[in-house]
């Protein structure tokens, strides 16, 4: 099987947020499951120049823009054992940043005619074209308008996952057939809302559409998280699935991690004590490993469920003997919350502003539990991140944050859970696992079992590939 991996970021080249993440570990996996998989991503002026030095040219061509064309360079290195192929244009990608121009609609236009056009050139025939959010979601649609029909792809199928369906790639109608090459006769297939939605139109044209968790393909669904593409989604359910992410188990590993203060495992987990009496020591706060310490890495933002810290902290602070960190940046408000609460809590409360790596990994090895109430969730990383260093997380259920944390109410579960988005109950769910961490034996059962949790990308791997050969039935 051959899979050709389309994104518009990927680690270690490039990466703006889970995107690149993903792209970065989810075709590794694939190879070690004997999948011939491929990555195929813009080459922009912002990949390191050490890692450019190791492409080397593979051929060039001519691509079709809607009434223009345009040189179209190829490139390849291999890392990690799998092939990326970049496309060159520097009108295009010759740039500084690699989302937010005026001309983003033409950019990845470009880019997916690209794709499917150089495929030929580099004696490449995928069984499966692996899309990735709205800046490759003309893909299948160009596949559906000019290609499938063509003898060289016609056996081709097309998969769509959306990673965030906030980001849809909408512009104004005028950009159909100038910009984008679209016919006006297909203009039903993206015309959405009276705008052109890539998403909606990769939506009706790829063969599958997954997401990144199962909960949110059944979310998605719901006008509370579907920005408008709900009505579509419902009528292309058939054909809508969710797989859930991974997470890099080498990278995020408290046995070998050196950013942390000592290694422990499930089967030695007697150095996650040195990491948080080392942490409680670098924050400031008291050294005593009876006191639970509430830890959160996050982006201050609404959607990571900050409106419920604000209404319940006090309640969290004052009515238990307990410590909590955060560390992140993001809307004023939120940090400027939490600097008055380190003044309110000296001592108990710290606020870490920025985002400093090392000091994230130290805070999901020192913490007890691990804090995410997100009013929305596509996947969620932090929480499997803090699984992996025994971390015990309290998690509002939606998304992927509902598929990897089960509730440790009837003794089976590795975390704590809430359901509705509120303050009160997002205290209650606290205020349980501050009462779970009295019971030393069974706390120690709970966080031997987060340690031993396998949230590996093999796993969503092994998912993949069912899905890949469902489709080639």
């Amino acid at each position: 099987m051959k899979v050709l991996y389309c994104t518009s970021e990927a680690l270690p080249y490039i990466a703006t947020g889970g995107l690149g993440d993903v792209a970065g570990s989810l075709p590794q996996a694939l190879r070690q499951r004997l999948i011939g998989c491929r990555i195929v991503m813009p080459l922009y002026e912002d990949i390191p120049q050490h890692l450019r030095d190791e492409m080397k040219f593979v051929t060039s061509l001519s691509v079709p823009v809607a009434w223009r064309r345009q040189y179209c360079g190829v490139f390849e290195a291999r890392y990690g054992g799998v092939i990326y192929y970049f496309i060159d244009n520097q009108y295009y990608f010759k740039r500084s940043g690699i989302y937010g121009h005026f001309d983003d609609a033409e950019r990845f236009a470009f880019f997916s005619r690209a794709v499917l056009e150089m495929l030929p050139f580099i004696d490449f025939q995928p069984n499966i074209i692996h899309c990735n959010d709205w800046q490759t979601a003309l893909v299948p649609i160009y596949y559906h308008l000019f290609y499938g029909h063509q003898e060289f792809y016609q056996n081709m199928k097309t998969l769509m996952t959306i990673h965030n369906i906030q980001y849809q790639g909408k512009y104004g109608l005028e950009v159909l057939t100038d910009v984008l090459g679209i016919p006006k006769e297909a203009t039903s297939l993206v015309e959405y809302d009276d705008c052109v939605n890539l998403l909606k139109g990769a939506v009706e044209c790829s063969n599958w559409v997954s997401t990144v968790s199962p909960t949110y393909a059944q979310e998605i669904m719901d006008p509370w998280f579907s920005y408008k593409l709900d009505g579509i989604l419902k009528e292309r359910s058939w054909k809508l699935s969710g797989i859930l992410n991974g997470i890099d188990t080498k990278n995020y590993d408290p046995e070998t991690d050196s950013d942390i203060y000592a290694p422990y495992s499930a089967a030695h987990p007697e150095g996650k004590t040195v990491n948080k009496q080392k942490l409680q020591e670098r924050l400031g706060l008291e050294q005593n490993p009876d006191i639970p310490l509430i830890g959160m890495v996050t982006r201050m933002v609404s959607a990571k469920g900050l409106d419920l810290v604000i209404e319940g902290l006090d309640q969290i602070m004052c009515s238990n003997h307990v410590q909590f960190v955060i560390l992140g940046s993001g809307d004023f408000e939120y940090e400027s919350f939490f600097r008055n609460m380190q003044d309110k809590y000296p001592g108990r409360l710290v606020a870490c502003q920025g985002f400093v790596p090392e000091l994230s990994r130290k805070i999901y090895a020192g913490s007890d539990i691990f804090l995410m109430p997100s009013r929305s969730e596509p996947c969620g990383l932090s929480q499997m991140i803090a699984l992996r260093y025994g971390s015990i997380p309290v998690v509002r259920e939606t998304g992927g944050l509902k598929d990897s944390i089960q509730d440790s109410g009837d003794g089976n579960g590795n975390g704590f859970t809430f359901q509705n988005y509120s303050s009160g109950d997002m205290v209650y769910a606290v205020q349980r696992a501050l009462t779970g961490y009295e019971n030393k034996e069974g706390w120690s059962i709970l966080v031997e079992r987060a340690l031993k949790s396998d949230n590996s990308w093999g796993r969503s791997a092994n998912e993949y590939i069912r899905l890949y050969k469902q489709l080639l039935k």
